[in-house]
């Protein structure tokens, strides 16, 4: 993955104005856990306008779904829906030309309440970029255990070591 790479995908939704949060490695990365990460994971609000906005952005960019699917496809919430029942459908992959070494996950389905989640996101800035949002350490810590691969098993211990702050009416550390 190239930190450019990175960049230029962040500063193009930015700049649509698109609603999203770093998930993934690249979270586990701004939580202070440096760790090797083959790709960009992003949650974006699945609404018809952002969705659009963020396919146009990307497009901008080079990226193009590995699958043949339109914005206009993936914003309905029933296609998904059939996507993530009959195909076991998680993310859908973009990729580029001139992005090589970066493809894009985005997830099919929010796994989280995103107007809540965004609204407590914490922004972290990025060199050469500035303010990105990036999912909140409970958020992640439940995304990695609910996703149970080795890599998330790996990353959970790591992130369980960190301090949490307490949540009224939530989970306590």
């Amino acid at each position: 993955m190239k930190a450019s790479s990175v960049r230029a995908i962040f500063s193009a939704l930015q700049e649509r104005g698109v609603n999203f949060l770093v998930v993934g490695g690249l979270a586990v990365n701004a939580y202070g856990l440096l760790r090797f990460t083959k790709d960009a994971d992003l949650v974006v609000e699945l609404v018809p306008d952002n969705i659009e906005r963020a396919f146009a952005a990307l497009a901008n960019l080079g990226y193009r779904p590995k699958v043949p699917i339109t914005s206009s496809q993936f914003a309905n919430a029933e296609l998904r829906g059939q996507w993530i029942r009959e195909k076991g459908m998680r993310v859908l992959q973009f990729w580029s030309d001139a992005h090589r070494e970066t493809p894009i996950d985005v997830f099919v389905e929010v796994p989280f309440d995103f107007p809540t989640e965004i609204a407590h996101a914490p922004v972290k800035e990025m060199s050469g970029l500035g303010p990105v949002a990036y999912v909140t350490l409970a958020t992640l810590i439940a995304m990695k255990e609910v996703a149970g691969r080795d890599q998330d098993l790996i990353d959970l211990k790591h992130l369980r070591s960190l301090s949490l702050p307490p949540f009224k009416n939530g989970p306590k550390t």
